[in-house]
């Protein structure tokens, strides 16, 4: 009876090593689904943006509107009789804080040079 509990427990073990670790095991669809879902993802934002380009150049082939604005925004083209105006942005000017003249420290006048009392070797008296 052991010999026949011990062959039902190894045969067992047997059918279950593909459902838990062999190639359509459990955790192999999991992320086999991970990857897709993950896929998918990506797919969508690449059609959205390709619906986007698409829909630009519908707009390119069908009317002069939207090659004029993208000559005016990109190339920096203007029409015939008009007067460009360039707008440039200037950094505010630089501004010291006040200052308080009692809270700094008063400096000493520039000492002016005591005459020297030395005599002048090259000179002959």
């Amino acid at each position: 009876m052991k010999a026949l509990t011990l062959i039902l427990v190894i045969l067992i073990a047997l059918l279950q090593y593909p459902l838990w670790l062999g190639k359509g095991s459990w955790l192999r669809v999991w992320e086999l689904s991970r990857k897709v879902a993950e896929q998918q993802e990506k797919n969508s934002a690449l059609k959205a943006r390709n619906d986007t380009l698409d829909a630009e150049v519908s707009d390119l082939k069908s009317g002069r509107a939207a090659v004029e604005e993208r000559a005016r925004s990109e190339l920096g083209m203007i029409k015939q009789d008009e007067v460009f105006f360039q707008v440039v942005d200037t950094p505010p000017p630089l501004t010291l804080p006040p200052t308080n003249p009692a809270l700094t420290p008063s400096t000493p006048p520039p000492s002016t040079p005591a005459p020297s009392t030395k005599a002048n070797p090259t000179k002959k008296p």
